[in-house]
């Protein structure tokens, strides 16, 4: 436990350092390649404005460790590493299941009590509903976070409960990734053969996890609140809606109600899934194009992915559509619809091709990359010469669709 500057509490986490009483069968080691990812990932999240663990430092351990990277029987020698990673609290919605399953209720009491009165200040510990008012804010913030996720194309990779927080911050950083190509079709991880954590089913994941969690609370429940939890759980989906349109319209630049905004998204993702158009870049690309421009269909060449977008039969129709919506903007002009669309749609993200090449030239001590990435994903919505330099809002390599990341860290 570290208690910072400002008063803060956060549990800190050595991942990798070795066997502890909950390894497992496993030997506790990480190996470099997923400890790169996850330092790299966790500060990349948190820069993003999304609410996640952070990652204080990675140490490259002289231990080999071995391990089968596809789960295909090609076991390699790989070096280790360990990442000292933070966060306010490690609990996670499988820290309560299981002992509901064990039929552990006191402590389960104990523990959630514990929680509560740590890290939900707004909740009185005498009041009756307590566990019913944790219930109801775990369900609108993971609402919250699956919706900022899907807004910067992020893929948790694997959305179980024991990888959910009940802080409803991002954790557990294993086989990851960002969109390219808009796909809601997209799995990041390599093992997830029946594409269960695929990013379009990250929301309905969400959905099931709380329901596991509703139901490792019931046994603390009387009649009454199990019928209200009930309820508040079937809140989630409007939560989730509200929390996506919300971010979407911000990312478009639009100001105010409009009746057409969700079709007005949900036709832009629609081409952009037919193009296979990149999705950070169609977004950051929109932010920085003219209105003039769009009105001409004039797409400048360095905006590569809107120019892949613009071969879509209807994309003229949803600029029509686009820019007769920004013209409602009441007290707007489009030098601040640029500049406001600047500052939340990111010119850089963790993508898989970089984090590979950082990786392989970690793994011949060249960890030139890591911190340039580092320091780059430290400003997501500031062009960067340095970044430029690499490639990094350039379209993504070939190799890169060849890329695999895995659970095996």
């Amino acid at each position: 436990m570290g208690v910072t500057r400002h008063g803060e509490r956060w549990e800190l986490q050595l991942k990798g350092s070795g066997k502890t009483p909950y390894s497992r069968n496993g030997d506790g080691r990480a190996v470099l390649r997923s400890s790169v990812r996850e330092f790299l990932c966790s500060e990349a999240m948190h820069h993003l404005g999304i609410p996640t663990s952070r990652a204080a430092s990675l140490v490259v351990s002289d231990d080999d460790v071995w391990r089968d990277q596809f789960y295909n029987g090609n076991i390699k020698k790989e070096r280790g590493a360990i990442v000292l990673r933070l966060a306010k609290s490690w609990f996670r919605i499988g820290s309560l299941e299981i002992l509901a399953h064990s039929g552990e209720l006191d402590l389960l009491r104990r523990l959630l009590d514990f929680i509560i009165q740590e890290h939900f200040p707004s909740i009185a510990m005498n009041d009756s509903n307590r566990y019913l008012e944790f219930f109801s804010t775990v369900v609108s913030e993971t609402a919250n976070l699956i919706s900022l996720w899907m807004s910067v194309g992020f893929a948790h990779g694997v959305c179980n409960t024991d990888n959910f927080s009940l802080l409803s911050i991002t954790i557990d950083y294993g086989p990851f990734g960002f969109m390219d190509s808009y796909d809601p079709d997209f799995v990041p991880n390599t093992s997830d053969d029946e594409r269960r954590y695929k990013i379009g089913n990250q929301a309905s994941v969400g959905l099931f996890n709380l329901s596991k969690l509703l139901q490792a609370l019931k046994p603390l429940l009387d009649p009454r609140q199990k019928q209200l939890a009930s309820q508040i759980l079937e809140g989630y989906g409007e939560h989730y809606h509200s929390r996506f349109t919300e971010l979407f319209k911000t990312k478009l630049g639009l100001l105010g109600e409009n009746e057409n905004d969700n079709y007005l998204i949900a036709f832009l993702l629609k081409i952009m899934e037919d193009t296979k158009a990149d999705f950070t870049m169609t977004f950051r690309e929109l932010s920085e194009i003219t209105a003039d421009q769009l009105k001409a269909l004039h797409i400048p060449e360095e905006f590569w992915a809107l120019q892949d977008l613009g071969k879509h039969k209807l994309f003229s129709e949803w600029v029509t559509m686009y820019l007769l919506r920004l013209n409602s903007n009441n007290g707007d002009s489009d030098a601040k619809r640029r500049t406001r669309m600047a500052t939340v749609n990111p010119r850089y993200i963790l993508r898989n091709w970089m984090a590979e090449s950082a990786v392989q030239k970690a793994n011949l001590n060249d960890f030139s990359e890591v911190q340039l990435l580092e320091q780059v994903l430290q400003q997501p919505f500031e062009r960067q010469e340095a970044a430029e330099r690499a490639g990094y809002s350039l379209r993504p390599p070939a190799w890169a669709k060849h890329l695999k990341v895995s659970c095996s860290s």
